[in-house]
């Protein structure tokens, strides 16, 4: 992990990857969803967003990330 990456300001949100490992942090969250339906997978991100929102819990960086997320789809 970069030490740069490592720290964001309050209210900014982090665009570098922060995983030492980012390919197996995408490996855990597709195996999350294996063998799941696409409703059970839908449930299951829903689930995961608000767990991750609840642990930014900064309303500016949430707002960044939605707003991000909304831009790249």
């Amino acid at each position: 992990m970069k030490a740069a990456a490592a720290m964001s300001p309050a209210g900014k949100l982090a665009r570098d990857s922060r995983f030492a490992d980012p390919d197996a942090a995408f490996r855990l969250l597709a195996k999350a969803h294996r063998d799941l339906d696409e409703q059970a997978s839908a449930a299951l991100n829903a689930r995961l967003v608000l767990i991750l929102a609840n642990h930014i819990g900064d309303e500016e960086v949430l707002r960044e990330a939605v707003a991000l997320a909304r831009e790249a789809g």
